[in-house]
């Protein structure tokens, strides 16, 4: 097994080429505050003032004058093409959590492929961070402290079944699956406790739930 790119006892802000959001260094790196870049991330990062410690992927989205302002040392180039920029960023990171921006908005394609990441890498600890959510693979049993109404949904990558305390429809007894039932639009009557039988489930909320969301998949942060 290759040794990481970055090793980190800190939460990790990871800074892909998608939406970025004016609030969005700032929020996440109060959180984590070691920043890495996947490939064109690194552009969105200096133009706002910040310098990743790495920057890892293709780099076929990361032009010549952006790479020029880099240390040589921090630049990671993974050249193979059977995998994305996230996928090969996520990987290189060992930290106990992930908080990546610039992953979701602009194309429905990298959208997807992020999800796809999430479910590939779930020993991984990632939340996805958007304009108005947050998300993340379910771990096997998870508690989040949630507001009364707040959103939860659900989105199974794969056949999956749970348990559920505190939706105001349960999910006990069902199974999820993308061609069949899926889970959105839930809502939180307060605490939330899920257990998962298996790999597969995207858990989405609020924005706001952020830091509750860091507290139930890393009990320390």
């Amino acid at each position: 097994m290759k040794k990481p790119v970055v090793q980190s006892p800190n939460p990790v802000t990871l800074i892909g080429g998608g939406a970025v959001y004016s609030e969005d260094f700032a929020y996440a790196l109060a959180r984590a505050p070691d920043l890495v870049a996947a490939d064109g991330g690194a552009l969105a990062a200096l133009d706002r003032g910040y310098t990743p410690l790495a920057v890892i992927g293709d780099l076929d989205s990361l032009p010549a004058a952006a790479r020029s302002l880099l240390l040589p040392e921090t630049v990671f180039p993974i050249t193979e093409q059977d995998s994305t920029d996230f996928d090969k960023a996520l990987r290189s990171i060992s930290a106990p959590l992930v908080l990546a921006i610039g992953f979701l908005g602009r194309r429905l394609d990298h959208q997807l492929a992020a999800f796809s990441t999430l479910i590939r890498r779930s020993n991984i600890p990632c939340i996805l961070i958007g304009e108005l959510e947050v998300i993340f693979h379910a771990p096997a049993d998870f508690t989040m402290e949630l507001e009364p109404g707040s959103i939860v949904s659900l989105y199974p990558m794969a056949r999956v079944t749970g348990r559920s305390e505190g939706l105001e429809w349960p999910i006990d007894g069902l199974q999820l699956a993308p061609d069949g039932r899926i889970g959105t639009s839930n809502r939180a009557l307060g605490p939330v406790r899920l257990s998962v039988d298996g790999p597969g489930l995207l858990v989405i909320v609020p924005r706001s739930a952020l830091d509750a969301v860091m507290r139930a998949i890393v009990p320390e942060s």
